[in-house]
């Protein structure tokens, strides 16, 4: 039986390796943490969650529920650690990040067949007939390894900005302006709430675009993935465009007034304890100064104490459409997988679903087995089948959404009522995914 080295300690390199483990497979799995650490990782363990502690909707009839549920179908070990360790926050799903990542590494510590070697990787292995590589290195892959993956794949490797939010100590908001609720008071009030007035609002707009920013390299051009856009990029769109955007203040009352708020900022549980909260799509590139200084003119965060300050750091991903298969094989290479963010997916539970996947096809292959593909109707499916299938010219980073799942159908002249079609995507994804784990199984 063929070995499985797996380069990478992150979501989706923890995903495959205990998937495989599962299998029966033995497994290596490499992590250069905590001898080398990248830009924006902090801590030595294993699936750390770098950008946020969100894993987005957990409700079903939202695409990021649906695939979360087929994770879970499929034996996945994030969900499992992210179930153990939740803290309130709505309808979405948010864990400790740091009680998250302790539980996942001492599950893979503990797994008798993957042995997990703490050094870094710097170059692709060769092929051999007995051993299948899956890399899954992340978008922060070190540089010696970019460098040995672009030999492989030529100029289409390719990258873009990602920036991180800053997280506040609970102790050091005012509460006699910030206030707790959830919007429309769904569920219980797990949201700190900081309204501003329009006047507030504009002269805080008016601060992010004067403020000084962190400068890429001559050599770098700024590219942005939509769904984590710099706070500051965002308010060039338009004065009004954060108003609309992460600081909308639908479906919130200021208790004072009784009114809603023109703007508000939202702050999200970042720990079990409580104690550290992090600031809603508010992504940044600015110097840190600036941050403390811009920051604390919103209401409630005058003496905000800042547990961590925003960053921003590069985020590689390979042109997948010109050099995968759909089961996340490369091309001219059958034992060479990619997965995670590498890959051109974008986000925490899309880069561990790719995992998954990268997983169970190495298995299949290391016991003489064809890999395989959930089918199109799934979240899974869906996604392996976007990155690997997109027009190579135009290909970015990419969500799970609705719009990459195949169209309803229900006959000719028949047309699907809008708010049902999120409730019958949802109901024959789960169905399509059950039924291709009774086939592989």
């Amino acid at each position: 039986m063929k070995k499985i080295t797996i380069i990478g300690g992150g979501l989706a390199g923890c995903e495959a390796a205990w998937q495989a483990a599962k299998r029966g497979m033995d497994i290596t799995l490499y992590e250069m943490k905590p001898k080398k650490l990248s830009p924006a990782h902090s801590s030595e363990g294993l699936a750390e969650l770098v950008c946020s502690n969100s894993l987005r909707s957990d409700d079903i009839n939202n695409a990021p529920g649906v695939l979360k549920e087929e994770m879970r179908l499929m034996g996945s070990l994030l969900m499992e650690a992210a179930r153990k360790t939740a803290v309130p926050a709505g309808s979405a799903l948010a864990v400790d990040r740091t009680l998250f990542s302790r539980y996942v590494t001492d599950k893979i510590e503990a797994c008798k067949n993957i042995k997990l070697v703490r050094d870094e990787v710097s170059s692709i292995p060769d092929e051999k007939d007995d051993e299948i590589v899956i890399i899954a290195s992340g978008p922060l892959t070190s540089d010696p390894l970019s460098e040995a993956i672009a030999s492989l794949i030529g100029e289409e490797y390719l990258y873009f900005y990602d920036a991180i939010s800053p997280i506040i100590d609970v102790e050091s908001i005012n509460f006699d302006i910030a206030f707790r609720q959830s919007r429309y008071d769904r569920g219980e009030a797990d949201y700190i709430n900081c309204p501003l007035d329009e006047k507030q609002y504009h002269e805080f707009v008016d601060a992010l675009l004067h403020a000084k920013q962190v400068k890429t390299r001559d050599f770098e051009k700024e590219k942005f993935f939509e769904g984590c856009m710099p706070i500051e990029v965002m308010a060039k769109r338009g004065p009004e465009t954060l108003a609309f955007g992460p600081m909308k203040p639908v479906g919130l009352k200021d208790p004072r007034s009784e009114e809603k708020p023109y703007a508000v900022l939202q702050l999200r549980q970042e720990d079990k304890e409580g104690s550290m909260y992090n600031m809603v799509g508010f992504q940044t590139r600015l110097v840190y100064s600036e941050q403390k200084r811009i920051f604390r003119m919103i209401p409630g965060l005058e003496n905000a104490g800042f547990l961590r300050l925003g960053s921003m750091h590069r985020n590689t991903y390979i042109n997948s459409p010109l050099y995968l298969k759909p089961t996340l094989q490369f091309k001219s290479r059958g034992n060479l997988f990619f997965a995670g963010q590498i890959s051109g997916v974008e986000g925490y539970i899309e880069s561990a679903a790719m995992g998954i996947l990268a997983g169970i096809n190495a298995s299949f292959l290391a016991e003489g087995k064809a890999p395989d593909l959930p089918p199109a109707p799934t979240a899974v499916g869906a996604l392996a089948r976007h990155i690997t299938n997109s027009e190579p010219k135009y290909f970015q980073p990419m969500n799970i959404n609705f719009g990459l799942f195949p169209p309803i159908e229900r006959g000719k002249g028949k047309k699907v009522k809008k708010q049902d079609r999120k409730a019958i995507h949802s109901k024959r994804a789960i169905e399509e995914m059950k039924g291709w784990l009774e086939t592989i199984r």
